[in-house]
């Protein structure tokens, strides 16, 4: 699994995946790069990932797509999110001081992201007690913006 302080290269991917008996493929390094130069804050599903490359010119199906995508979550590289729409969303899961959760509203998909060091710190003394290593640790709030608020009414 990848180190909680690394930034993602292709060599860091190529290495991981070799150490899996894998090997890096151009598509997985594009998926990648893609990942790790969305501006921040970005959130892109399988779907949003296919239909962005395929107006890049870049011809990588579907389901390689949705492959990739959940071997890389898999390998900590990166995160699995599940907001407020049926299907889960990535991006690159950055490291301590990057780490952050997410608030969510429910009526307008609005996200927004936000860092708070205790929620980490907690879930590393739970998993300690355990015996478990974090990966990752993530915190979603649902809930209703003040626009979607005024959406109801």
């Amino acid at each position: 699994m990848t180190s909680a302080t690394t930034d993602y290269t292709p060599e860091i991917l190529r290495a991981e995946l070799n150490a899996k008996g894998w090997r890096m493929t151009p598509q997985r390094e594009v998926i990648l790069n893609t990942f790790k130069n969305l501006p921040e804050g970005q959130h892109l599903s399988a779907e949003d990932l296919y239909n962005r490359l395929k107006d890049q010119g870049e011809d990588i199906s579907l389901s390689t797509i949705y492959r990739t995508v959940k071997m890389m979550a898999r390998m900590g590289i990166l995160r699995e999110l599940e907001l407020t729409e049926d299907h889960k969303h990535y991006e690159i899961n950055q490291p301590r001081p990057h780490h952050h959760h997410h608030l969510v509203c429910v009526k307008t998909n609005a996200v927004i992201e936000f860092k708070n060091d205790k929620i980490l710190e907690i879930s590393q003394k739970v998993a300690e007690k355990y015996g478990y290593k974090v990966l990752d640790c993530q915190l979603t709030i649902i809930g209703i913006s003040p626009e979607g608020q005024r959406s109801i009414f």
